[in-house]
């Protein structure tokens, strides 16, 4: 798990930088909506092709230890090779090709874990909190050690050696993956491959159309977040530590979000029992709004950081949330489709429709970020008006695991 996210986290932060800045300033130099469509397309492909990739071939015909070392191979030559590319189309390919190759082994990294752990009620949530904790460290690490040069733009420009380091890391753990992990032969029960399809009838439920419904908006400014997070920070920790320094300190102070989640994740369980899905599907939708509303003001840079902290209450309860209500929800024999049909749509449409509207509203972040507190604040409403007040849930710590997204 630490190297599975360690290879993720070393450039998801920021890529955009590198994307948008000028070939002057050490970027590629490309525009808005190209930054949009590597980042928000790519993952999107990734996530729809993902279960069908890792359910349907790995899950099939290779043991998982080796279907996941194949994949990190792969992953690694196209991420090596886009750390080259300097032209938009080829750039474009690449990354999503190495999307379509790497989100599977999200899953891959769960279905070895839950196949061979004794407890897996108590043992993953320990083995998975390692994932987050290799995010943690590579996005210390390697600013402070290689992000250090003298101008913005050497900075700039070396940040494509974190795609070069991440397809290093990629074969490393595919050798690990090969000769340490245990052997975890295919499944035997895997669904038909378009299994998924009877979960639609889901949407007459009227508690799953509406997370649904709601959760496409917070899908967008969710990817939208990530897709100008970077650069803005950057204009924040440059007021803090000069223009010289102010690439090598984003990923540190973005790193708050994820201290936070650690924390809001470890509580979740209890709020649900507390309180209820409505009101902390409701909790996760506000903080977006407020998030959103705080990066607007621009200033002080000490209130966007503390605003970070507020990723994890995101993130927590509406996104992981949202899978586990799904999870709730859904008969035993839709389940597993019912979660493919939500992920596409949040994880697969929603970063698509994030593409078209990253370039159609404004570049200047102030307004930038007003749109996205008001998309959040009307998805809020929205969500308390519609939205069922009271659930009939069942409880399954161990499907509700297997059941939220892979994001650290």
């Amino acid at each position: 798990m630490f190297l599975q996210y360690a290879v993720w986290g070393v450039w998801a932060p920021i890529l955009a930088n590198y994307l948008a800045a000028p070939t002057t300033e050490g970027g590629l130099g490309f525009t808005e909506g190209q930054k949009g469509w590597i980042l928000g397309l790519a993952a999107s492909l990734g996530a729809i092709t993902a279960p069908f990739v890792a359910g349907q071939v790995a899950d099939r015909y290779l043991n998982a230890e080796r279907a996941l070392a194949l994949l990190l191979t792969i992953g690694g030559v196209l991420i090596f090779a886009a750390a080259s590319a300097h032209d938009y189309f080829l750039f474009l390919v690449l990354f999503v090709a190495y999307s379509i190759v790497y989100m599977p082994t999200l899953s891959l990294t769960n279905s070895i874990s839950f196949q061979n752990l004794p407890d897996r009620e108590k043992q993953f949530p320990l083995v998975r909190m390692w994932g987050t904790f290799g995010w943690i460290a590579i996005e210390w690490l390697f600013p402070l050690i290689w992000l250090s040069a003298a101008t913005v733009a050497q900075n700039t420009a070396r940040i494509a050696d974190a795609l070069r380091f991440s397809g290093i890391l990629s074969f490393v753990y595919a050798a690990f993956a090969l000769f340490v992990l245990p052997k975890t032969p295919p499944k035997k029960d895997v669904e038909d491959p378009l299994a998924f399809a009877k979960a639609f009838g889901l949407l007459k439920h009227r508690g799953f159309l509406i997370v649904t419904l709601i959760a496409l908006p917070i899908s967008m400014v969710h990817t939208a977040y990530f897709i100008r997070i970077g650069p803005f920070f950057q204009t924040v920790a440059a007021r803090i530590v000069g223009e010289a320094n102010a690439v090598k300190w984003i990923m540190p102070m973005l790193t708050i979000g994820q201290f936070s989640e650690m924390v809001f994740l470890a509580l979740l369980g209890m709020w649900l029992k507390r309180i209820g899905y409505k009101k902390v599907l409701l909790v996760g939708a506000a903080a977006y709004a407020l998030r959103y509303m705080i990066f607007s003001l621009e200033t002080p840079p000490w209130l966007m950081i503390l605003a970070q902290a507020m990723h994890g209450l995101c993130y927590a309860c509406f996104i992981a949330c949202a899978f586990m209500y799904v999870e709730s929800v859904a008969p035993a024999d839709v389940r597993h489709s019912a979660q493919t049909v939500f992920g596409i749509i949040i994880l697969g449409l929603g970063p698509i429709l994030a593409s078209f509207y990253n370039q159609v509203i404004s570049t200047q972040p102030k307004q930038f970020w007003m749109t996205q507190a008001a998309v959040a604040l009307v998805a809020t409403i929205g969500l308390a008006l519609l939205f069922p007040s009271a659930q009939k849930t069942r409880t399954a710590s161990l499907a509700a695991a297997e059941a939220v997204p892979q994001e650290p």
